[in-house]
């Protein structure tokens, strides 16, 4: 039987280290990491510390890195942001400042290229099947409803 390897907090705090410079990481994800590798409590709660002073992890720095590129990379609204982050127990004060840094022309650009793409990509001869599924998709994606039925009306009254 394999055992799980084990940890010295100089080990683990090194490890994380890298971890959190690798990519951008929040609260959530490190503590799990650290629970992962079998830390216990007051480990992880030392590591956290030496982690946030060296500023390794910050959460508002994490917000503005997540919603910066899913917005730009994978093209989510603000209400899949708001989303993904209240699952990544990110504070309001901090997606609110993420968003923030959203500039709105940019935004109705990018929503407005990705409608038009979608809804020419969509070959249902049903109007109204099609008009759905366009809907379905940019609601998925996080646009705020609005903006999501008026383009649908525009592209198929």
């Amino acid at each position: 039987m394999q055992t799980k390897k084990t940890y010295t907090v100089q080990e683990a705090t090194k490890k994380l280290e890298y971890y959190c410079a690798y990519q951008e990481r929040c609260h959530k994800e490190v503590r799990q990491k650290l629970r992962d590798m079998q830390m216990i409590p007051e480990a992880i709660d030392v590591i956290m510390v030496h982690l946030l002073e060296h500023n390794f992890l910050n959460e508002e720095r994490f917000a503005k890195t997540f919603v910066s590129g899913k917005f730009r990379i994978k093209a989510w609204g603000r209400r899949r942001l708001t989303y993904e982050l209240k699952q990544k127990d990110i504070g309001k004060v901090n997606i609110n400042q993420a968003l923030a840094e959203i500039d709105n022309e940019e935004y109705v650009g990018v929503f407005n290229s990705l409608a038009e793409k979608k809804a020419n990509s969509i070959t249902e001869p049903n109007k109204y099947k099609k008009k759905k599924k366009l809907i379905d998709y940019l609601l998925y994606r996080g646009w705020e409803s609005h903006l999501v039925y008026e383009k649908a009306n525009e592209f198929f009254g």
